[in-house]
């Protein structure tokens, strides 16, 4: 469930998907983007072999993610930021939301993050370590997932993704992706050892903000609003990395 939902990459499908199932999904999230932090790596490392410029070498890494991840993260986002920005009518933000065509205020909201992801990495790679940002970001992204489907999370819906996986996380486990991600942070290369460490710290308080406020206007977390808080985790952990 984790690879077949978050990746392109072929996988039997599971036989069952329940709550058990989908919290497991949910902390194997990481491990399943292991091959999308790869690719990008690799283009990033390709990227410096062949002197191209840190800019384009950055939006060449971040769209071979989206590819590889069918975009859903991003249409989440989007969907997310027009039913945030549509109405404080709780049924109207999620109407809008499931329709999934882009309003101006998710396509606005897309350009900013997705520059703000460009723009970090190429400092990244411009200060000698990109690769390993590259890498590190998508993976502390995905981290957040579990943080996003613990106990206590409610759904916004009665139906869908969201439903499925909301609060099917139990804390310690979430508590315990994020202490793990955070330690494996330390092995990000160069100085200063805590930079790894607070790509992880910014990822997650990025993407609690975000998550406290769908639950606050939503009612709880959609498939959409996972998406986003990934996004949002990605970009944050970019920014520390960035210099």
């Amino acid at each position: 469930m984790a690879v077949g939902t978050l990746t392109t990459v072929p996988v039997p499908a599971p036989r069952t998907i329940d709550r058990h199932v989908a919290g497991r999904a949910m902390l194997l999230a990481p491990l399943a983007a292991l091959p999308l932090a790869a690719a990008a790596a690799l283009i990033v490392a390709a990227g410096q072999a062949l002197h191209l410029p840190a800019l384009a070498t950055a939006a060449l890494a971040l769209g071979t993610v989206a590819l590889g991840s069918r975009g859903l993260h991003l249409d989440g986002l989007a969907d997310t930021a027009d039913g945030l920005g549509a109405s404080y009518d709780r049924a109207k933000a999620l109407d809008v939301m499931r329709r999934g065509d882009s309003g101006p205020t998710g396509v606005a909201t897309l350009v900013f993050v997705l520059l703000v992801q460009v723009g970090a990495l190429a400092g990244a790679i411009t200060a000698g370590h990109g690769i390993a940002a590259a890498g590190a970001g998508i993976l502390i992204g995905r981290c957040t997932l579990s943080m996003a489907c613990a106990r206590g999370v409610p759904s916004a819906r009665p139906e869908g993704l969201g439903a499925t996986v909301a609060g099917s996380v139990p804390r310690i486990a979430a508590a315990a992706v994020a202490l793990a991600a955070g330690g494996l942070a330390t092995l990000v290369p160069g100085p200063p050892l805590w930079r790894g460490p607070l790509a992880v710290l910014l990822a997650y308080v990025v993407a609690a903000a975000l998550l406290w406020r769908c639950t606050q206007r939503l009612g709880g977390v959609t498939g959409d609003v996972l998406g986003a808080g990934v996004e949002a985790g990605v970009a944050a952990a970019l920014v520390a990395l960035s210099t």
